[in-house]
């Protein structure tokens, strides 16, 4: 079992940065990617950025060049840090893990909320 929590969330100023932290603790041998989605009320939840074991990322066009996903293993922690927000980065942000068994995140953390204001 895998268990996620999420910290760092908050209001900030449009242009303004954010970092997001997610604490992995559990049976984490087992998670072979880690990623960071987010969802504003209404809308499908979206993928902003994956990491792998090897290190490898992938970003959504829409955060690529401003948001940037790294993991610290020796603190089990995997890191969104977040530069010139946008309103439209607005969303609920989740941690979540794939495990080498699954072919889909199966482990989610609660959410963490970030604004951005005009």
């Amino acid at each position: 079992q895998v268990r996620l929590v999420e910290s760092g969330g908050g209001l900030v100023q449009a242009g303004g940065s954010l970092r997001l932290s997610c604490a992995v603790s559990g049976n984490t041998f087992s998670i072979a990617t880690m990623a960071w989605y987010r969802q504003d009320p209404g809308k499908q939840r979206e993928l902003v950025a994956t990491i792998n074991n090897g290190g490898s990322t992938y970003y959504a066009d829409s955060v690529k060049g401003r948001f940037t996903i790294s993991r610290e293993n020796a603190k089990n922690t995997v890191y969104l840090q977040m530069n010139s927000l946008k309103p439209e980065d607005t969303a609920v942000y989740y941690c979540a893990a794939k495990t080498r068994s699954s072919i889909r995140f199966d482990c989610w953390g609660q959410g963490t909320q970030v604004t951005v204001s005009s």
